[in-house]
């Protein structure tokens, strides 16, 4: 069974998405945050099981169990607590998340990934995959995304603004249409200057 990150040395260009990772929030819908019981999240690879954690779920915390090895150095046991915080929603009920177990950190997160311990993403110094692309694409792409959830997933993104799909509250669509016009003036500017002048403003 492979360790949490093995073979992995940090630099500038990891991501997320090369990391294992722990998200409170399936934990949560699925009811595996109840004291009392025992979780046990697996990894797999073409359906073959790659690593695996083993958790006891308590009031305020999480004790995680498994067992690293890290550049061909010898296997540990590992057996420490996660501590969880739970915030208001604003329509009831509560959100939990992680307390990131990293020395001197404490953030509160969703996601925590592999390494020796599960850590945060800062801690982990790690980015996003679209952190990794040039600016324009970057715009580009919440242009596309800001299109989809307003019904036109194939609309053309230099065609402008959607028009209101039927069925669209007028505030909703009056709410997109701003994040719409914000993002394509900054999809813009930051084609303008990977492209030159020559680029529409």
């Amino acid at each position: 069974m492979g360790g949490w990150g093995s073979g992995r040395h940090w630099c500038s260009k990891e991501v997320t998405t090369d990391y294992r990772s722990w998200d409170i929030r399936s934990l949560h819908r699925g009811g595996w945050l109840r004291p009392g019981g025992t979780v046990v999240s697996r990894w797999l690879v073409r359906g073959v099981e790659q690593s695996a954690i083993t958790a006891w779920p308590e009031s305020d915390r999480i004790v995680v169990s498994y067992r690293h090895q890290y550049d061909g150095k010898p296997w540990e046991s590992l057996k420490y607590p996660i501590f969880l915080d739970w915030t208001p929603c604003h329509y009831g009920g509560s959100r939990p998340w992680f307390l990131c177990p990293g020395q001197g950190c404490g953030r509160r997160v969703r996601v925590l990934y592999s390494g020796r311990l599960f850590l945060c993403r800062h801690c982990r110094q790690l980015v996003y995959e679209s952190q990794r692309e040039a600016p324009h694409d970057r715009a580009l792409g919440r242009v596309l995304s800001i299109q989809e959830r307003m019904g036109w997933k194939n609309w053309c993104a230099l065609d402008g603004l959607p028009p209101r799909k039927k069925g669209m509250h007028n505030r909703t669509y009056e709410r997109l249409a701003r994040q719409f016009e914000w993002t394509e003036r900054m999809m813009n500017l930051e084609g303008a200057a990977k492209f030159g002048r020559g680029f529409a403003l």
